[in-house]
């Protein structure tokens, strides 16, 4: 950080809150417009606070690395503003208007962190190439979809709305890692329009031309990113599609025709999806990746001298392998690291969030009883979905880390869908137990919608 962080940084922030409290009153009501500004708040803290740790505690880093890669285009943008635009869009190839630039990126041909360096250029055209702005602006991008999360949960289980705000915003790992300059914000906010659309256009069928289009942004940050969120969201998310429409079919005996039916419909186009997304891609090939995880995951294991590796038995890449180690993928992405495996700051914090979600899970199944909150999953489409890409995502993220330090990172996008699931479990629950001694109605939030 250098010096006009320190003058710009308090200007943009009143830029920012304004713009925040002029665009509340359309995108809240009564139940939630308490918690917009406390979570956009804690989005900037995660921000400056990311920055303040790659600065002076890891002395560089990637968040660093896209700013440096930002600084260049920047530089170009300056020395005319056609080079600038013209590196922006470039996609890896070689142009000798812009070479003595390219020449200084290292991050030039991959495609996945130079989607970010365009990004972070487009802002750094807006605050004088301000590390700090560029990381607020990064934050209000992610709080953006994050936001578009929560409200869609909230549409889906009104009364557990006070919860869901603390599943979405206030995990410390989640802010912290998916705030400031880093591809992680980026995805976990394009994960929420992607839930937000997926949900208001197939489910809700609301406000669909909105839905449609930043669900659609969404889906193209992530596959310009991390398209292996997309590929652990689809099946699940189709199959949510299926069971909701499913259970508005009056008909049981036409509901029992069409289920395998459509089952075997999203099954075929969760496959024919995940191939077509990844075919020829060097990191997530469907036909390859068993063999990129294994590499992954030995050269991350392998790389670390401060204790942070995990194991979780032998994985060779194939699917067999794969389905031995899955029940300890998902243990370690949900639930450790354990408190006496951590061993710094963030881990504590990390290992503090694992165990809220222990105890929650241990004690929501304990007071539900195992039967009855495997019937309750099975019972509600928005539950089974959830849980369906948890553990997905859990066995992806859990078998291609090999250590705490980059786990905490990767495997923020299914926390809060975990999370809030447990949630609206307990809310679910309450529901079937107070039902016989219920004796009037109570007041439902309703969310108005985001326009």
């Amino acid at each position: 950080m250098e010096l006009k962080d320190l003058f710009l940084t308090p200007l943009y922030l009143l830029l920012f809150y304004g713009i925040a409290y002029a665009l509340r009153r359309k995108a809240t009501n009564a139940f939630t417009r308490k918690y917009f500004i406390p979570a956009l708040s804690v989005k900037f803290v995660g921000a400056i606070a990311l920055g303040l740790i790659y600065q002076f505690y890891y002395s560089g880093g990637d968040t660093y690395n896209y700013f440096n890669h930002t600084k260049i285009v920047y530089t170009a943008f300056t020395d005319s503003p056609a080079l600038g635009l013209k590196l922006i869009t470039a996609n890896g190839e070689y142009d000798p208007a812009t070479v003595k630039y390219t020449a200084q990126m290292y991050w030039y041909k991959a495609s996945t962190e130079y989607f970010v360096v365009r990004v972070a250029s487009l802002c750094s055209f807006f605050c004088f190439d301000t590390y700090s702005v560029i990381a607020l602006m990064f934050a209000g991008l992610s709080f953006s979809g994050m936001w578009a999360m929560y409200v869609t949960f909230v549409r889906i289980s009104p009364l557990t709305y006070k919860k869901l705000a603390f599943a979405v915003f206030f995990l410390p790992s989640v802010f912290f890692w998916g705030s400031g300059l880093m591809k992680d914000s980026l995805c976990i906010g394009a994960l929420g329009w992607v839930f937000y659309g997926f949900y208001h256009v197939t489910i809700e069928k609301r406000n669909i031309l909105f839905a449609a289009l930043f669900g659609a942004l969404g889906i193209y940050v992530l596959i310009s990113t991390k398209v292996y969120i997309l590929l652990s969201f689809m099946p699940p998310a189709l199959l949510w599609v299926f069971n909701e429409n499913n259970q508005r079919i009056r008909s049981a005996a036409l509901r029992m025709v069409l289920k395998p039916l459509f089952l075997v419909l999203g099954v075929a186009a969760g496959y024919l999806g995940a191939t077509n997304l990844t075919a020829g891609d060097e990191k997530y090939d469907v036909e390859k990746i068993g063999e990129r995880t294994k590499v992954n995951q030995e050269y991350l294991t392998s790389g670390v001298e401060n204790g942070s590796a995990y194991n979780i038995g032998s994985f060779d890449g194939s699917l067999s392998s794969l389905l031995v180690v899955a029940p300890q993928a998902v243990v370690v992405s949900l639930f450790r690291p354990f408190p006496w495996e951590a061993r710094s700051a963030i881990m504590i914090l990390s290992a503090l969030e694992s165990l809220l979600l222990l105890y929650l899970t241990v004690s929501l199944f304990y007071k539900t009883g195992i039967a009855k909150t495997f019937r309750l999953i099975a019972s509600k489409p928005i539950l089974t979905f959830c849980f369906i890409f948890v553990i997905v995502f859990a066995i992806g993220v859990g078998t291609n880390s090999g250590n705490f330090g980059t786990l905490v990172r990767y495997k923020i996008p299914l926390m809060p869908f975990y999370l809030a699931a447990l949630y609206i479990m307990q809310q679910q629950a309450m529901k079937v137990k107070a039902r016989p001694q219920a004796r009037g109605p109570r007041r439902v939030p309703q969310l108005a919608a985001i326009k």
